[in-house]
């Protein structure tokens, strides 16, 4: 009998009053600096080899919050006359007793459209899941959980699924927006603690935790499974200088939902120069947040405080999210092809 793997993750869920999202992918405060990380279509978008590495750590203060690390990196390239970007994009989480791993290639064709730039992209990767059964403690006096719950597997399970991520990307001028959508598959992978693991890609009915049961009983006992929810992404942002200044004004918004449950993200910045950004961000029944960034010859260092807004304030102080990154001049032979301009403001 095939059975239900729950997110061991309870940590105070029931002290959020907002729904939480049943989803894989974490939902960054800097999520305007590392636009490849959810769509591919976002790679090559510059004249630029770009590199971008960061820790999110999720609701300090409460045990077994998530932990993410996340990497990315594209590049453009061009092809028989053709312009393409190329990327990879890698994150590893820990939630309780999950421990997640994806990783991506990504690749995407551009062409002009509407004096802009239309892209288009596609990332293969795969998905695996780990659950740390031989961690798993019940107190005897826990009302929520038995401890003779077959349902959670008291041994170390772990299995791999192909996963796919798709998206356009558009600049124009001083704008940019995008859609894509990962998970687009719903992988959805098999553990099995007394015969050899597997996998596929399934529409299995999944609990807002992003576990999933089979309505079936063709699975042996000992067989557990875990579904990643498609999530559909929407982004947009741009620049607007302010006039006579040495000040940009920097709008962008993200908004995320597996269908089930939406996160709508606001955030407004300010730069100076180029170089220095101080930015402030509202994600809808979630969190407020701050944050800080710097750019100079090619580095870059970015830092984000959320502080939570619901009820689960009263356990954490908040998350703290971290990237930093390098990005180096390429020339294709294009002048200028990719560049950004600017209009007035006031």
């Amino acid at each position: 009998m095939m059975r239900r793997l729950y997110t061991s993750l309870a940590l105070g869920l029931s002290l959020s009053s907002a729904p939480v999202i049943a989803q894989t992918d974490p939902l960054l405060s800097q999520y305007y600096e590392v636009k490849s990380f959810y769509n591919p279509a976002a790679t090559g978008t510059t004249d630029l080899m770009r590199f971008r590495l960061g820790s999110r750590m999720q609701w300090t203060g409460i045990d077994n919050a998530p932990r993410a690390f996340i990497g990315v990196a594209d590049s453009p390239f061009r092809l028989a006359g053709k312009r393409f970007g190329a990327g990879i994009a890698i994150r590893q989480e820990k939630q309780g007793l999950y421990d997640d791993l994806n990783m991506g290639l990504q690749l995407s064709y551009h062409i002009k459209l509407a004096g802009g730039y239309l892209a288009i992209g596609v990332q293969p990767g795969v998905l695996n899941e780990k659950f740390r059964g031989s961690e798993v403690y019940i107190p005897a006096d826990d009302e929520y959980h038995d401890d003779t719950d077959e349902a959670i597997p008291r041994v170390d399970v772990s299995g791999s699924a192909l996963d796919i991520g798709a998206g356009i990307y558009y600049s124009r001028r001083n704008f940019w927006a995008s859609a894509s959508m990962t998970h687009l598959n719903a992988p959805t992978v098999t553990f099995s603690t007394d015969s050899p693991v597997t996998s596929r890609a399934g529409e299995d009915e999944s609990d807002e935790n992003g576990s999933s049961s089979s309505s079936g009983s063709n699975g042996s006992a000992g067989e557990y499974e875990f579904q990643a929810r498609r999530t559909l992404y929407l982004m947009t942002g741009g620049n607007i200088p302010i006039s006579s200044t040495l000040f940009e004004l920097m709008p962008s918004a993200m908004m995320a939902t597996d269908f089930r449950f939406t996160r709508l993200s606001l955030t407004a910045r300010l730069r100076w120069k180029k170089m220095v950004s101080l930015g402030v961000g509202y994600r809808h029944d979630d969190t407020l947040s701050v944050s800080l960034s710097g750019e100079f010859r090619g580095f870059f260092l970015g830092y984000a405080y959320d502080y939570p807004t619901g009820k689960i304030s009263v356990a954490s102080s908040g998350s703290h999210e971290i990237f930093a990154g390098y990005a180096m001049k390429l020339d294709l032979g294009e002048k200028n092809r990719h560049k950004q301009k600017s209009i007035r403001f006031m």
